[in-house]
């Protein structure tokens, strides 16, 4: 897959985990066949997926699952980000040898303040051990979790070394247009949102690319607003933005993770459990979110 080829829906797909913490493949399997009729691809095994929960064993038999789920029908890009450069490349060996259509990382988190060069020296080991055309990198910028901010001129500078594509989760419109300034030369550079917060703005801006944590708990509806922005109704598109956004302030009445998992439980997904720490949400949440979800026609 070329990078310019992983556009559309993409969820950053949920794993599944038994209640006492072990990989729940049943779940994952199940998490997928409820997605994929709507979606376009998946990037998982990242915040949504619980990847720095988990060894990297885990990580690894995760993304083979889901491969074997997907089995070719949409790409994969597997977030492979890690607190060291050394497990970074290690996964993204494993996820190429597995078949994933390519690869992105987070910056190194645990190391706050990293300086730019040390940015550019860890990504450019990345794009060294698996990098190619058929087979991007992709960066994820993501300075909440990573404490570590992608600037425009480090994103230049690795799209000069060979970065072709980046999930830009600053939330930030202005951020997206320098960040589109920057890598404007390489017309093979794939620029994707990471919310569907700002979905219309950011594919005004000329996104053609969504990694949405809602595509896995109502891919319809997402699918429903993509579909409607591509036929120009805008109108449609918009009304379904601000019902996103809704929802959204539905998931976030809580640790949003959990309760996706209950959001699918609810919908007749077994979709497994998230890992603790983040645990179930009590019987308070739960109802709170139930009922909100039923005002909105929902369940």
């Amino acid at each position: 897959m070329k990078a310019k080829e992983f556009i559309g829906i993409i969820p950053p797909m949920l794993s599944s985990f038994t209640s006492s913490g072990e990989i729940y493949e049943r779940g994952i399997r199940e998490i997928i066949r409820f997605t994929l009729p709507y979606v376009h691809g998946y990037y998982p095994i990242g915040t949504y997926g619980c990847g720095p929960l988990m060894s990297v064993n885990e990580r690894m038999k995760t993304l083979e699952i889901i491969l074997d789920e997907v089995n070719g029908k949409v790409p994969v890009v597997a977030h492979v980000g890690a607190p060291s450069t050394y497990t970074t490349i290690e996964l993204a060996k494993h996820a190429k040898k597995a078949g994933a259509s390519g690869v992105g990382a987070i910056s190194p988190y645990y190391s706050p303040n990293l300086s730019e060069q040390a940015m550019f020296e860890h990504f450019k080991q990345l794009i060294d051990a698996v990098g190619e055309e058929e087979f991007p990198v992709f960066v994820y910028n993501n300075i909440h979790y990573s404490q570590n901010r992608v600037t425009p001129a480090l994103l230049k500078k690795l799209a000069d070394y060979g970065l072709r594509g980046c999930k830009d989760s600053s939330f930030d419109l202005v951020n997206f247009y320098q960040f589109q300034d920057a890598v404007a030369s390489y017309k093979d550079f794939n620029l994707i949102i990471g919310t569907e917060a700002i979905f219309m703005g950011a594919f005004d801006a000329g996104a053609t690319g969504m990694v949405c944590g809602m595509g896995n708990i109502y891919p319809e509806v997402i699918s429903k607003m993509y579909h409607y922005y591509l036929e120009g109704n805008r109108e449609k598109a918009i009304e379904l933005q601000r019902h996103i956004l809704r929802i959204r302030q539905v998931t976030k009445s809580g640790p949003t993770v959990p309760i996706m998992h209950a959001i699918l439980k609810m919908r007749g997904i077994d979709a497994g459990y998230s890992r603790s720490p983040l645990i179930q949400i009590d019987d308070s949440i739960e109802k709170k979110v139930k009922s909100a979800l039923k005002q909105m026609n929902l369940l």
